[in-house]
């Protein structure tokens, strides 16, 4: 189910997002919820990164980074 998320963004930027999503054939929402999407996905692994680099000082046997990466996709 979605639901409606109304925010104040600079009209400079809603209408860059608006040609673009029109000359992409795309909509707005689909647009700004993948956006929303690859954002909060950037951040969370940003965290992990800065989390697992404070860890692995601390733990001697720490796994690997690809290692911990494929762990946590599954």
């Amino acid at each position: 189910m979605k639901n409606i998320l109304s925010i104040k963004i600079e009209k400079s930027l809603l209408e860059q997002t608006k040609e673009f999503c029109r000359a992409h054939g795309l909509k707005q929402g689909f647009f700004v919820e993948k956006a929303l999407r690859s954002q909060l996905d950037k951040e969370t692994l940003m965290e992990d990164i800065i989390e697992l680099k404070e860890l692995r000082s601390q733990e001697k046997d720490a796994s690997l980074f690809n290692a911990y990466l494929e762990k946590r996709k599954s």
